[in-house]
């Protein structure tokens, strides 16, 4: 579970999530990070580099060179600027992981009863836009350096199945389960390379500012996330391509292998008729 020598970027590591992982990496030793962030119609600009300053000076307390870069990734130059940042900082890339995202509270305003004829259209497309053509967008500028790096991973922050189609979830559930057949489409055309993609859930709602816009005071702590995601940035996940995994299922009693055997699920879609490279993303 070691990230010596490895540089990875963070996409929404302003708070949350991202904020957890990034600092899950610091702690296994990673080198350099890049973190990104970009506010939301309902948030300032002001907001969003306050959180994403403290951020980065909480990992270079932790020893750990930091790239801060306010950007949106529902626009390419905005992704192609962030890389380009970080391969002049750092010179490698190997680790990717899209966690920026928007809920389903730009498109209802917080009422999730509201049918899809009273959602704003705006909302609808910032949600679409960020949490399924950023991770596009990101990708394709950061691949190439995956690709060049010693080892790559893509890592797709996703949620619970059985929520990416309640009604209340929408647009957001169905951008993540678009986001997990993106997943599956890229491991299997990176099969024959040393990139992996894989997706994590937390496992379930996450006590952040992500749902609402305020914190809750429920839901799974954020740092549920950190030992999972180390793992699979960490070269003991190289076999592992195409998967699923659930945070909270982690057993911390086992060695870390066996505790993410114990997070895996079968993938959200049928095993392909076809045969597929990907060998391990839909277990019994």
């Amino acid at each position: 579970m070691n990230l010596q020598g490895k540089y990875a970027l963070i996409t929404g590591a302003s708070r949350g999530l991202g904020r957890e992982i990034a600092i899950a990496y610091a702690d296994a030793g990673i080198s350099g990070i890049t973190l990104t962030a970009a506010p939301g119609s309902d948030e300032t600009a002001h907001e969003i580099t306050t959180e994403l300053m403290a951020t980065a000076q909480e990992l270079e307390s932790r020893g750990v060179r930091c790239n801060p870069q306010t950007s949106d990734v529902s626009r390419i130059g905005d992704c192609q600027n962030a890389v380009e940042s970080h391969i002049s900082m750092f010179s490698a890339l190997n680790i990717v992981i899209n966690n920026a995202g928007k809920a389903g509270r730009y498109a209802h305003f917080g009422d999730g009863s509201k049918t899809i004829a009273d959602h704003d259209p705006k909302g609808i497309s910032e949600i679409i836009e960020t949490n399924l053509i950023g991770p596009y967008f990101l990708v394709h500028s950061a691949l190439n350096y995956l690709l060049a790096a010693d080892s790559g991973r893509i890592i797709n922050i996703s949620k619970r199945t059985e929520s990416m189609h309640r009604k209340s979830w929408t647009p957001y559930g169905p951008t993540k389960a678009a986001l997990e057949a993106t997943t599956i489409a890229w491991a299997e055309s990176l099969a024959d390379t040393h990139v992996t993609v894989n997706t994590i859930s937390p496992g379930g709602a996450v006590n952040t500012k992500f749902g609402t816009g305020q914190m809750t005071g429920k839901g799974l702590p954020p740092e549920t996330i950190k030992p999972l995601s180390v793992w699979l940035a960490s070269e003991d996940s190289g076999p592992f391509n195409g998967c699923r995994f659930v945070s909270d299922r982690w057993d911390s009693s086992l060695p870390s292998d066996q505790a993410a055997l114990g997070c895996q699920e079968c993938q959200i879609f049928p095993h392909p008729e076809r045969i597929t490279p990907l060998k391990r993303a839909w277990i019994k």
